[in-house]
């Protein structure tokens, strides 16, 4: 990686694979792979496109970037150049009430396309489960159902990744992400070890990597990211993105602006009236939109004082 020779390198492209705190496995463009060591609070992610010219890296402009917020209000960024992301439930536990609203709502405005994966269904409840999602966002994302535990039905999910995605999961407590990683990407733990041997990352909680799968794709393992808040999402980004509404098609409401609300010539609200859009999925729909407004709120007094 060092330059012996007079002249300037021209430079290596590749893309960063595991983060370890103060340095980021690079793998190249030619499939060689190699450390880069990089400040801790550099900014790099997994997912990034980079070239590395004397031992120093330089970030390509993202394509995408996700990000989440945890339950104490830190933003944290995921991962870097996605394209899809999967939303892992379960029957056991439950999924808590506008989990799946929200992280489809934070996906399709980062411009991520949504799918769920529901895991366990070898429990008891599955099948439940199973149909009330089917009947919620079945036309509109793709599900897949499968068992980590038994490893059954994987093939599907290996056949999306495989039209060339690039991907992360993200789950509450229980569901079984890392039991899902472990099926489709089994070498993740050995990477850790090395990862840990090799001593960067011990000043890390977590160490997150980007994973070729073996029928193509890529899928980033994220340790920790279990909650899900919203980030950046404003309220056109809700109304023009939460699930249910897909049946609004060309029959846009008055105003371009219109948050579904109580606001004149409403096309959402003539679905709900007609009953095209459940009611609870409309009540679902208001409480993330109260949710979100309280942000803004608080974040213009944030700016006024300043």
């Amino acid at each position: 990686m060092k330059n012996t020779g007079s002249n300037p390198s021209p430079g290596r492209e590749g893309v960063i694979v595991a983060h370890l705190g103060v340095a980021v496995e690079v793998r190249f463009d030619d499939g060689e792979q190699a450390r880069v060591r990089v400040k801790r609070n550099s900014g790099h992610v997994v997912g990034d496109g980079v070239t590395v010219c004397d031992e120093v890296l330089h970030r390509h402009p993202r394509r995408s970037e996700l990000r989440r917020r945890d339950t104490r209000g830190g933003v944290h960024l995921v991962g870097a150049n996605l394209d899809v992301l999967g939303i892992v439930v379960a029957p056991i536990p439950v999924p808590p009430a506008g989990f799946l609203d929200r992280a489809i709502v934070a996906a399709r405005s980062g411009g991520l396309l949504p799918f769920v994966v529901v895991n366990k269904c070898d429990l008891p409840g599955a099948e439940e489960l199973l149909e009330a999602l089917r009947n919620c966002y079945g036309t509109t994302l793709p599900i897949f159902p499968l068992s980590a535990a038994l490893r059954q039905g994987f093939e599907p999910l290996r056949l999306y990744f495989a039209q060339g995605h690039r991907g992360a999961f993200v789950g509450t407590t229980g569901v079984g992400k890392s039991s899902l990683l472990n099926v489709l990407c089994p070498e993740i733990d050995l990477r850790v070890g090395e990862i840990s041997e090799y001593g960067l990352g011990r000043h890390t909680t977590t160490v997150s990597t980007l994973n070729a799968l073996e029928k193509g794709g890529e899928l980033i393992d994220t340790p920790g990211f279990r909650d899900f808040g919203l980030v950046d999402i404003s309220t056109d980004d809700l109304s023009l993105h939460f699930p249910g509404f897909e049946a609004l098609g060309e029959n846009s409401c008055r105003f371009r602006n219109c948050r579904h609300r109580s606001e004149p010539g409403c096309a959402v609200a003539e679905l709900v009236a007609r009953g095209t859009v459940p009611a609870d999925r409309y009540a679902a729909y208001l409480e993330i939109l109260n949710e979100v407004e309280s942000d803004e709120e608080t974040s213009r007094r944030r700016d006024w004082k300043k």
